[in-house]
């Protein structure tokens, strides 16, 4: 159907804008960001060597699916990476995950410059539109480990507890501890507000932002939303040592 793109339990309205475009991005990242860790056993069993060709997809309303390519010749969209299963049981779990990721983040790039193809985008938009999506972590570093942490990154608050995070002390309107004011012959003082803007979730990948509850993990030190990790500041309390979804993963080497 005309100004309907089909997938993800549905039909999506076709995204003809940068913004419209960046927001159906941001969705399939989501989803398959959600594949390659939160959801990752479940993605691992789906993608059994002995089924046919399989491609991962993500869907704008944030939700991911394995299955068959589309029949369709030429397929409505630019299709994933086709029978990512066959490589799973001859490679080290994190190396198939990783390469998956990879070919993950050309998809999304792919889909993103198809609709700005499709409808005309110019060189200023079409600038604009990879900006946006440069400014995100690629899946591949979130699904890694391998998100290049911010020069000055939050510290530690710490409220009797080993975790990190910072609570404004109301039942509302939690915050992120703001970064330190470090001396410096450099008179780069001044940055830190910049820098503390730039903050990142490690999970969604959106900025920083002083109304929201983060927590930090005490593993690989990057910051989450609470709400993306479901940890609320309650639960947070009582936590000694916080592990994110990612380092709960990983299996102790021997």
């Amino acid at each position: 159907m005309e100004g309907i793109i089909g997938g993800g339990g549905g039909g999506h309205p076709v995204p003809r804008t940068v913004d419209e475009v960046f927001s159906d991005y941001k969705g399939r990242r989501a989803g398959l960001i959600k594949a390659l860790t939160t959801d990752v056993e479940k993605f691992y069993q789906l993608c059994h060597p002995d089924k046919e060709n399989l491609c991962l997809y993500g869907y704008p309303n944030e939700t991911w699916e394995v299955n068959l390519p589309v029949e369709e010749v030429p397929p409505e969209l630019p299709e994933p990476a086709l029978g990512i299963n066959f490589a799973r049981d001859g490679m080290q779990e994190k190396d198939w995950l990783a390469l998956v990721a990879v070919h993950s983040d050309s998809w999304l790039l792919a889909v993103a410059f198809y609709f700005g193809a499709r409808f005309g985008f110019g060189k200023n938009e079409r600038k604009r539109l990879f900006q946006m999506i440069n400014d995100l972590p690629t899946i591949f570093e979130l699904a890694t480990g391998n998100a290049k942490q911010l020069k000055d990154q939050p510290t530690a608050h710490n409220n009797g507890s080993n975790s990190k995070y910072k609570s404004s002390g109301k039942a509302k309107g939690v915050k992120m501890s703001a970064p330190p004011k470090e001396e410096d012959d450099s008179g780069e003082e001044e940055e830190d507000d910049d820098d503390e803007q730039g903050a990142t979730c490690g999970a969604c990948g959106d900025n920083y932002g002083t109304d929201e509850f983060w927590i930090c993990c005490d593993m690989c030190e990057k910051w989450f939303h609470g709400k993306c990790v479901k940890i609320t500041p309650a639960k947070a309390e009582h936590i000694k040592q916080y592990k994110c979804p990612g380092c709960s993963m990983k299996r102790p080497r021997v």
